[in-house]
């Protein structure tokens, strides 16, 4: 499944001569690592940053450190700055940004494990939108979700 909305995203970012750019978290760098898996992926994949910590985020995606202090990592606020300081950093069209409690710790009563921010933002609709989710499963399944769910995020953008 995933395979398929990676090619799917490719095929959307091709005929459109966009380029994509990541900004993980919990994820690890499995969105990027879907996207490349295929070929012909350098045309439409610009950079994939894994921001696991809050000083990779404020250094490398210029999060503000308000924006950690006041509402966490695994915010809205905080995967919109994620997916605009990537857009930024990247020079691509588009750029995707996820935040979330994989587990199994980490979890708390206001942010569960499961608990996923994502953020898309795009230079052709100059905007960004986020979603909160819920995912269930343990901590592989939780971040496979994550990652499906940004591929297809990217796609209705393109849509």
């Amino acid at each position: 499944m995933t395979e398929s909305l990676s090619q799917q995203l490719g095929s959307k970012l091709a005929d459109r001569r966009y380029t994509v750019a990541t900004a993980e978290s919990c994820t690890g760098g499995g969105i990027a690592s879907a996207i490349t898996e295929i070929p012909g992926s350098s045309l439409w994949f610009e950079m994939g940053l894994v921001t696991y910590s809050n000083t990779a985020k404020m250094q490398l995606l210029n999060v503000n450190p308000e924006t950690l202090a006041n509402h966490g990592a695994v915010s809205e606020e905080t995967v919109k700055e994620m997916a605009q300081g990537a857009l930024a950093a990247s020079g691509a069209n588009m750029a995707v940004a996820v935040s979330g409690v994989a587990g199994p710790t980490g979890g708390s009563k206001d942010k569960p494990i499961g608990t996923v921010w994502i953020a898309w933002s795009a230079k052709f609709t100059n905007s960004t939108r986020s979603r909160l989710f819920n995912f269930n499963g343990g901590r592989a399944e939780i971040r496979r979700q994550a990652v499906m769910a940004s591929l297809r995020g990217l796609i209705d953008l393109l849509e």
